[in-house]
């Protein structure tokens, strides 16, 4: 291969290729929203269902770039509508006769879909909030009939589920954008970017301020992987064949990431503490495994040969550690927290041979595998206060609006209510609702405008489904196109979108009646005002400072979690639910601020003395360990849990105090009992070092230790 191509393919491209190839995906995108929406309305006439605006109106909700996001936003559309169909019957069927209760029922349904929809994130949030608005939608149109509800509930379902088909194929047939391309490239550029920095921090050294925001590239790449992971399982079977191992490859990813932090920071703390022949021991014996990292430039993007180089290293890494021992053996302190480091090294090197083993396995095979694998999940972390919160303010609201519908008599409440219903459930999650409100109203009103001059001027002197399509494509094509800028527009494409086709209201067959029309519009633009107005009499508290506060508790206790909970699958759940809530965190902070570096010395904190804890606790329980020596253990590991639970200085007196006495019952056994009290022994002095690090989150806890206290 020549060397030009390279060349060329390196230069970064001019701001003018940039722009064509947006510009040519914004218009796919468009293209196949605007197939799918004829499609869908002729579908939707032919089988002669009340209203193809319902179908039209679920086609631009789960349109989506990536097939894969269409599929699985179509999923949860079709679940959330068949509970919240059933759930409008079953309301209906309860209180047909008493208007009162019937409102109050249902305004509770819709807040708990709104907590839902908080409570839970990605696509499985949107199958809430369609729950929630699906049952508005059966129920307030039967409310002065209960007997047509049934008739309701089975149309409605009909024409979601034939948009949410038409979306799919649509999607699926025409000039896919297939996710799982989006899922293979961005794991394959965190493994690079992962096994690069473990090969550049070949001299053992990395400042901390690097550290720190190598483990914010850490925690996003996992976040961002499994995201990836739970859309792509609905694009193809070859994905949902592999899915399970990649769930396990970002474990995998994690546990290595945390091992190699964790190593990293005690050679840090050692040169910080006048240990530099310890720390320098330590470098060397990391040596050759930056040395198994670094194979020939055309070999070091081949991940089978970094897993063989890496399992050759192994076995080598004991002898050379023997005689790194041997020069530090006049100090038994600096044996110590060598065996210490010596250990971390060993756990580090097992679970990066075993990540790159697996990445190499998946782009080796194709298809799917042969027996089974290991079941882990990727677990994320809640607290519950927002979505209590969301609970609240959109239940108020229902019954506000219940309340003005009942003593008005106005005909179009019921419109009000079923728009505050659908935007009290989308913008929940949104950490700025007001100015989402206020994007997506403009965005509706002009889109209801639009569609005005399409309805009462263009349409009435047409004929035929094609001079429909000729008349309302022009000006439904901004909605699409709107929605692919909304960067710099967020929510003025979907309300653009959405006003259009829910104003527009294609019936079969259609009727042309301006005071319908201004009445149905006026409704739905107060209807959004109203979940607007909610949300400044009850402010979210997604991103606030209080919130923040809350789970960086939540994120400090689960050192408390990692000392109290079982130990089955324990490593898994606690990587995932610290790189999730601490994600969840750092999102709403200002980048390179004091709070943000504040959270990111708490979270290396929590994620080194975490899985040391755990560690720790394995040892305790598959170890010959003499009684005393293991209670002595389990008091330091509970009085660690105790310390992250509330911090302050007494708590960390006795946690230093309850790991030093550890550290001193283990080492007077060791002659007796080596085998089972060397891997406990190692750990603890890993704890003990993390708790005296005067960088750490604990500095400002931390008294003065005595100098006898050092002594083992």
């Amino acid at each position: 291969m020549s060397a030009v191509p390279s060349r060329l393919f390196a230069r970064r491209p001019s701001w003018l290729g940039e722009f064509l190839v947006t510009e040519r995906q914004a218009w796919i995108f468009v293209l196949k929203c605007m197939l799918a929406f004829y499609i869908a309305a002729w579908l939707s006439m032919l089988f002669q269902l009340e209203q193809p605006s319902t179908t039209m109106i679920t086609v631009s909700i789960v349109m989506h770039p990536h097939s894969g996001m269409v599929l699985a936003k179509s999923f949860y559309r079709a679940i959330g509508t068949c509970a919240g169909s059933l759930c409008g019957v079953l309301l209906m069927a309860a209180f047909p006769q008493q208007r009162e209760l019937f409102l109050l029922s249902l305004s509770l349904w819709v807040g708990l879909c709104a907590g839902g929809a908080v409570l839970y994130r990605n696509f499985m949030s949107y199958g809430f909030v369609l729950a929630g608005y699906t049952a508005a939608i059966v129920a307030l149109p039967a409310i002065n009939d209960p007997y047509t509800v049934f008739d309701s509930a089975m149309m409605r379902v009909s024409e979601v589920l034939l948009g949410i088909v038409v979306a799919g194929l649509v999607s699926d047939v025409v000039l896919p954008e297939r996710l799982r391309q989006v899922l293979r490239r961005s794991a394959r550029e965190h493994y690079a970017h992962f096994i690069d920095f473990a090969r550049s921090s070949l001299g053992g050294v990395i400042p901390r301020a690097q550290m720190e925001q190598a483990h914010l590239h850490f925690v996003r790449a996992a976040v961002q992987i499994e995201d990836l992971r739970s859309s792509v399982i609905f694009e193809d079977p070859e994905a949902r064949a592999r899915s399970s191992r990649m769930q396990l490859l970002n474990v995998r990813y994690m546990a290595a990431a945390t091992s190699f932090q964790s190593l990293h920071h005690l050679i840090n703390r050692l040169q910080r503490g006048n240990h530099p022949r310890t720390a320098g021991a330590l470098i060397k014996l990391y040596a050759p495994v930056g040395r198994a990292l670094a194979p020939s430039p055309a070999d070091q993007s081949k991940p089978r040969l970094l897993a063989e180089r890496l399992a050759a290293c192994e076995p080598t890494l004991p002898s050379l550690a023997a005689e790194l021992r041997e020069e530090l053996r006049q100090d038994p302190e600096l044996l110590l927290e060598f065996d210490s480091g010596a250990a971390l090294l060993y756990r580090f090197v097992s679970e990066l041979r075993d990540f790159t083993a697996l990445e190499a396995t998946l782009r080796e095979t194709q298809g799917g595998f042969a027996g089974s694998v290991e079941r882990v999940s990727f677990k994320r972390a809640n607290d519950y206060a927002a979505p209590l919160v969301s609970v609240l303010r959109t239940f108020l609201t229902m019954v506000t609006l219940s309340v003005f519908w009942i003593k008005t008599g106005w005909p179009f409440g019921p419109n009000a209510m079923l728009l505050a219903t659908i935007f009290s459930g989308l913008l929940a999650t949104s950490p700025s609702p007001l100015a989402a409100t206020a994007n997506t109203w403009i965005g509706y009103a002009v889109g209801m405008l639009a569609c005005y001059a399409v309805v009462f001027w263009l349409m009435p002197g047409s004929d035929g489904f094609l001079m429909l399509i000729l008349v309302t494509a022009p000006l439904l094509a901004l909605g699409p196109y709107l929605t692919t800028r909304n960067a710099t527009l967020p929510g003025i494409g979907a309300g653009y979108t959405l006003g259009f086709v829910y104003i527009l209201a294609l019936k079969n067959p259609m009727v042309y009646s301006p005071e319908h029309f201004f009445n149905d519009a006026i409704a739905s633009l107060f209807g959004l005002m109203m979940s607007g107005a909610a949300f400044m009499v009850i402010p979210t508290v997604i991103g606030t400072a209080w919130l923040r506060r809350r789970q960086l508790v939540q994120l400090r206790r689960q050192v408390t979690m990692a000392a109290t909970a079982p130990l089955q699958g324990l490593v898994y759940s606690f990587e995932s639910v610290n790189r999730d809530l601490f994600h969840q965190i750092v999102q709403f902070t200002p980048p390179d601020s004091q709070e943000q570096r504040s959270l990111l010395a708490w979270a290396l904190a929590v994620h080194d003395s975490g899985r040391a804890v755990i560690e720790l606790r394995h040892d305790m329980q598959h170890a010959e360990l003499p009684p005393p020596v293991r209670e002595a253990m389990q008091l330091a590991v509970e009085t660690l849990g105790y310390l992250y639970d509330s911090p302050d200085r007494d708590r960390w007196q006795v946690a230093d105090h309850a790991v030093d006495q550890a550290i001193t019952l283990t080492t007077q056994t060791m002659p007796q009992a080596r085998a089972s009290c060397r891997p406990a022994l190692a750990h603890l002095l890993q704890l003990r070092t993390a708790l005296r690090d005067d960088e750490s989150a604990l500095a400002p806890y931390i008294a003065k230790v005595p100098e006898s206290a050092h002594a083992p």
